[in-house]
């Protein structure tokens, strides 16, 4: 089995002038991440590699969740990422040595929204519900994928462990 996270970046700012592309995280974006961290720390959610979209947004997500981990952690950043379809995500993800248990994807909507929907069939009902709902900023979906590799995982094959979101962990609101 393998376990695969999927952390759509924290809340970002939107200063005007600059593009898409380099937008930096909003305060309660930065509060977030770290909140995210902590949690990660505390459930033992360690991944053997993070893939990170390009942007100055997700960078700087991990960057801080990472920080708050408390841990040095495999980290490789990946333009593909950026605004990926969930279809480019799948490839990215198959390319994944077998070795790696736990894969962690840091990332943008709508590819994590509609990544994390295809892959879950089963297992936590009321996360998935919440999840088909809205998957905020700095959200995370847990998935374990059947068999042992990342090749090709079938749409509703994987179970979804939980869905955590900052409102989750105590952060007054989701987008």
């Amino acid at each position: 089995m393998k376990r695969l996270l999927l952390l759509r970046h924290a809340k970002s700012a939107r200063p005007a002038g600059i593009s898409d592309h380099v937008r930096p995280l909003a305060q309660r974006g930065r509060d977030d991440a770290r909140s995210m961290g902590r949690y990660l720390r505390q459930e033992m959610l360690l991944p053997n590699l993070a893939l990170v979209s390009t942007s100055t947004r997700t960078r700087e997500t991990v960057e801080i969740l990472f920080r708050e981990y408390g841990e040095s952690l495999a980290m490789r950043f990946e333009e593909r990422l950026y605004e990926a379809p969930a279809v480019r995500l799948l490839a990215v993800i198959a390319e994944t040595p077998a070795e790696l248990d736990t894969l962690l994807l840091v990332g943008h909507n709508p590819g994590m929204a509609d990544l994390a929907q295809r892959l879950a069939g089963h297992g936590d009902r009321y996360a998935f519900a919440r999840m088909r709902v809205k998957f905020p900023t700095c959200a995370l979906a847990v998935l374990d994928l059947p068999g042992d590799g990342w090749r090709s995982p079938a749409v509703g094959s994987a179970r979804l462990d939980r869905f955590v979101t900052p409102k989750s962990l105590g952060a007054d609101t989701d987008d």
